[in-house]
């Protein structure tokens, strides 16, 4: 199939929705808390450096190509492991998924792409870079929608899904484009970390993810909204990570915790826990770093999350960690 790419990504100023964020209701604090929405996406740091870069053939003015309203517009639902180029279906055996949607234009026999990932990899949007010069933890933490000509069959069918589940006409797509470039300058931040009280299914959730299928649920929401029909022959499931934990208490931002000398000994601990998960650590370092990491959470029964760019301590209990493949029906 053709190739050639569009990329919803922009380099604009970096401003908070006012009100966004609302910590707390008559006094009551209300979970989960909710994802932080911006009025522009920030222009990315020349010290975050991707290993295999963004959507590389990307349209950096983020064009969708418009679709004649009397097209048919067929969808579908993509789904392979996490880096399968590089580890095939290794991943795929524990559910470890990646998620997008296809498009096919009746009109012009042309297919389309759209995915939602990390601009800089899991691993820098899931924990920071510690820095000598910079006094608080420095995060490489964007994600940002993809939009490109082409689909492809090998890569999703091989290890994965790719399965149709409806149609829209060129009017609903035309509408849903302009949703999802909306969608993608305000929601700028990756968060790899589901965070629930305990693994019941109806025990509270203090934070939610917000990664491929969390996108690819807001799409397929968006569509039924617009009266789009969508269905599927097979079990729509996605990756879920699982933190478990007490009731998380807020801590603060960068400036109230590592610029004030009051907050010296947070800051330390939050450097601390951060610096076991470095990158490029020796094999000898690694395993200290794993012992370490172990003595935190399950020991001292501590973990730091950034959340909406402030600080978050989470109680950590039993069973501390778990990844699971759940389904999703479609809306």
């Amino acid at each position: 199939m053709k190739h050639g790419a569009f990329i919803l990504c922009f380099a604009l100023s970096y401003c908070f929705h006012e009100g966004a964020l609302s910590r707390t209701i008559n006094g009551q604090r209300t979970w989960p808390v909710p994802y932080r929405r911006y009025d522009h996406r920030p222009k990315t740091d020349p010290y975050c450096q991707a290993l295999y870069p963004f959507c590389p053939t990307g349209d950096r003015d983020g064009r969708i190509p418009y679709l004649r309203d009397t097209d048919v517009v067929e969808v579908f639902r993509l789904q392979a492991p996490v880096w399968e180029f590089k580890y095939g279906d290794l991943l795929g055996k524990v559910h470890i998924m990646h998620d997008a949607i296809g498009f096919r234009s009746s009109e012009t026999g042309r297919n389309y792409t759209m995915e939602w990932y990390e601009l800089f990899q899991l691993g820098n949007c899931t924990f920071p870079h510690l820095r000598a010069e910079l006094s608080a933890p420095f995060w490489c933490n964007q994600g940002a929608a993809c939009f490109f000509e082409g689909i492809d069959d090998v890569h999703w069918m091989q290890n994965g899904t790719l399965e149709k589940i409806g149609k829209m006409t060129g009017a609903q797509f035309n509408e849903f484009a302009k949703w999802a470039q909306k969608d993608n300058e305000t929601g700028i931040f990756y968060e790899t970390w589901t965070v629930r009280a305990d693994p019941s299914q109806n025990s509270t959730t203090w934070f939610d993810s917000y990664d491929c299928s969390q996108f690819v649920h807001r799409a397929y929401r968006k569509m039924a909204e617009m009266g789009v029909t969508l269905t599927s022959s097979t079990k729509t499931s996605y990756t879920k990570i699982y933190l478990f934990s007490g009731e998380p208490s807020y801590l603060g931002n960068d400036s109230t915790i590592f610029g004030q000398p009051s907050a010296k000994a947070l800051a330390d601990s939050i450097r601390s826990f951060y610096n076991a998960f470095r990158p490029h650590q020796s094999p000898q370092n690694f395993i200290l770093s794993l012992l370490e990491i172990l003595e935190n959470v399950v020991l001292d029964k501590t973990f730091y999350l950034l959340y909406n760019f402030e600080y978050w301590h989470l109680p950590m209990k039993a069973p501390y960690l778990r990844i699971t493949y759940e389904e999703v029906p479609l809306p």
